[in-house]
């Protein structure tokens, strides 16, 4: 008999309604019955019967006006209400409004208990609906490319995606006051939510007197503002996650309305899990007179955002990935064992031989160091930058296909194709409104993961002077069209490029093979140069290894269902590292790492003025000593380790010499080994020089070159000639090697 009171119509032949058209319209609970159940699950609900504690209660308690509710706790068959969660899941914009009127209620019921004498103000309540991991519930969780229309419209859905772009807020009306402008007559009418509106009537419905008509004429009404009520509303543009996009395809983005709290709540480059309601309405019109009439039956979809997944009004923005008991358990076995660090590296590009340094750095990048908060509120970078510099058809691309493939989060682009704001952020006028907007950029997006940028030469200078203070700073700064914001970027970089020439010249100095300016340079952690070795063996060995992939492709189904398995378990164990593990490097090895950087200026300085300049080609600075800490963090994590110790700073300072340092010392210095036939060559080079330069006297080098190609060397004969004069300190070279002095 509960709910006899309501109101309602009842009728001799009530039993049939089950049988008709619309029985189910019969089995969803009445206005009362909802508003009441709603109001006893927000009052009574327990996570832990045991525990005492009342959550949503508790929550209205503490914040009058919000209240989060998880829908598998509406859900629960035994503490929830499982007919209203089917009820608010399948009639959301009919059910949502009972569910803050409850809330208002409850919210009401406790600020009476708390405070004696008068009623409390008490405000109108959001309420904010998510679903947990664990929770059981009928919400569909779908993404851009599966919403269809016949199954999701006006239902709620789940939609993950990243948020690229946000609007100005503006103010939607909920009521409108509207008063007659001939007898002053007042109406109070609500608006629809979302981009719907209200309609205005065009005759003014005031009762007249007896015996009269009303004389107040057509389309009577006017708004009055200050007796409207209004709530903040924002646009944001929502955008596939770059993961899910198939290859080949571009990636959708749908519009989403958000309201009240939740205005200002997220910024692009967020990712988000959206819970609303597929909505539709009429898009703008079209241009021509066909377009417009072949448009009155198109409508746009967009989603009503009524939650996220994460709580973005506290802070937590970033989703965070969640693990069984059973993973994580796997994980730390994993670390535990002596070979984990070199079984990480044998996992880095399996199809690529050789190449176990670039691996480790790739390993390095993917794990990262530990980001710090200093007491100032600064931050100090946590993520690792790597260049691979050098000959074509040494893997660079492919090294950053797999990384992009492996990161957790990952935006892979091409210089050539990438612009300033195309990595960092643009500002859009809306069609629309003609309002200016925000979007992120490449380096936005993949907040939290990495960037591989392929040929990273043939970016113009001034699109990668944009991408400074990303890399260092890790946040990116507008001031465009009266915007002025500053975005997030915490992205590793890995970038591959090619020098001027195209190929490595061991004949040209550093400066000549690395045109990047030191700039750039010092904020990448390692620098790899990357040869094409021209060794019979090694070109063996390299020729049976791809021989052998391509033909063992796809051959034996068992060994490419393990190494996805791995790959799996990789990644999964990259997210854990990151989210888990957070080293700090060891007084002892911070002694030790001192004493190095000291000794690696100098040897830098040393390669600098062997070279004839007085800067050297990759400046070592002080960032380069803040990368051998994070490569030590990184290697410590790999074992999930809570402290860096002089190991993992002896194997990184091991890295950072392979790479950087070779690379800072690479040039003219660093060449090959002559041949009897070419040594007996280069002694009558060296013999013919001495001859036209006399001691102390200087020459220039172009006129020397020149000189002795016409009588018969060949240009890349004399310079190795030079080179070697230079080595044994005979010769060296003045006025930025355009003059050559002769010592002894």
């Amino acid at each position: 008999m509960s709910g006899f009171d309501e109101g309602g119509v009842y009728y001799s032949d009530q039993q049939f309604v089950g049988a008709g058209a619309g029985g189910d319209e019969a089995a969803l609970p009445s206005r009362g019955q909802a508003l009441a159940k709603f109001g006893e699950f927000i009052r009574t609900f327990q996570v832990d019967p045991k525990s005492g504690a009342f959550p949503y209660a508790d929550q209205l308690a503490r914040q009058k006006d919000r209240l989060r509710v998880d829908i598998g706790h509406l859900s629960h068959p035994v503490y929830g209400a499982p007919e209203l969660a089917s009820a608010l899941v399948d009639n959301p914009a009919e059910y949502l409004p009972i569910l803050e009127q409850a809330a208002k209620q409850e919210s009401q019921r406790i600020q009476n208990l708390m405070e004696d004498g008068s009623d409390p103000d008490v405000k109108d309540v959001q309420v904010m609906l998510f679903k947990s991991e664990t929770a059981r519930s009928r919400v569909p969780h779908v993404t851009m490319r599966d919403i269809k229309p016949e199954a999701y419209v006006s239902k709620l859905v789940i939609v993950p995606g990243i948020v690229t772009a946000a609007s100005r807020p503006k103010h939607k009306a909920t009521y409108m006051t509207l008063q007659c402008k001939e007898c002053r007559a007042t109406k109070r009418i609500a608006c629809r939510p979302g981009v719907g509106g209200a309609m205005i009537p065009r005759v003014c419905d005031a009762a007249a007197l007896p015996g009269q008509s009303n004389q107040c004429g057509q389309d009577p009404y006017i708004v009055l503002p200050d007796r409207s009520e209004c709530v903040d509303q924002q646009t944001l543009k929502m955008q596939e996650r770059p993961e899910d996009v198939p290859t080949g395809d571009l990636p959708r983005s749908m519009m989403c309305l958000v309201d009240r709290r939740l205005v200002g709540s997220v910024s692009p480059g967020t990712r988000v899990t959206a819970v609303g309601i597929l909505s539709i309405f009429q898009g703008k019109d079209g241009g021509n007179q066909r377009d417009k009439a072949g448009a009155v039956a198109i409508r746009q979809p967009y989603l009503r955002v009524i939650g996220f997944q994460e709580d973005v009004l506290n802070g937590d923005t970033a989703r965070r990935p969640t693990f069984t008991m059973e993973e994580e358990a796997e994980f730390k076995e994993f670390a535990s064992q002596p070979g984990a660090m070199d079984r990480i590296f044998a996992r880095i590009a399996p199809q690529i031989f050789g190449s176990p340094d670039i691996k480790k750095a790739i390993a390095c990048l993917l794990f990262g160091g530990a980001r710090k908060r200093m007491p100032d509120g600064t931050y100090r970078r946590g993520d690792i930058n790597v260049l691979l510099l050098g000959d074509p058809s040494t893997a660079k691309s492919q090294f950053l296909k797999f990384t992009s493939k492996t990161a957790p989060i990952a935006v892979y682009t091409s210089g050539k194709g990438s612009s300033a704001a195309g990595l960092t952020a643009s500002v859009i006028r809306d069609p629309s409104s003609r309002e200016f907007y925000l979007e992120g950029g490449a380096m936005v997006l993949a907040d939290g993961g990495v960037v591989c940028i392929d040929e990273f030469d043939k970016m113009r200078p001034e699109d990668r002077v944009a991408i400074h203070e990303a890399m260092e700073q890790q946040t990116i700064s507008i001031a465009k069209a009266g915007i002025t914001t500053m975005l997030r970027s915490r992205t590793s970089v890995l970038a591959a490029a090619n020098p001027p020439s195209g190929r490595y010249d061991d004949l040209k100095s550093a400066q000549e093979n690395i045109d990047l300016q030191s700039t750039i340079l010092s904020r990448f952690d390692l620098i790899f140069i990357v040869k094409d070795e021209r060794s019979a063996a090694r070109d063996m060995q390299i020729a049976k290894h791809v021989l052998d992939v391509h033909r063992l492709a796809g051959a034996h189904p068992e060994a490419d269902e393990e190494e996805k398995r791995e790959e799996a378990f990789l990644k999964r164990y990259i997210e854990y590292c990151r989210q888990n593990c957070c080293p700090r490097i060891t007084e002892s090895a911070a002694k030790l790492l001192a004493n190095e950087y000291v000794e690696l200026r100098a040897e830098s300085k040393r390669a600098a003025s062997a070279d004839g300049s007085d800067i050297p080609a990759i400046p070592v600075t002080v960032r380069q000593l803040e990368a051998v800490i994070r490569i030590s963090e990184s290697l410590a994590k790999m074992n999930l380790q809570t402290i860096a110790t002089e190991a993992h700073v002896r194997q990184a300072l091991e890295l950072f010499k392979t790479s950087t340092m070779d690379a800072v010392k690479s040039g003219l210095m660093d060449v090959a080994v002559f041949t009897d036939e070419q040594r007996q060559e280069v002694h009558r080079v060296e013999e013919q020089i001495k001859r036209r330069v006399a001691i102390g006297s200087f020459v220039s080098e172009r006129k020397l070159v020149d000189e002795l190609v016409r009588v018969g060397f060949s240009e890349s004969l004399v310079r190795k000639g030079l080179m070697f004069l230079q080595s044994t300190g005979d010769f060296e070279y003045r006025r930025e090697r355009r003059l050559v002095h002769r010592m002894k």
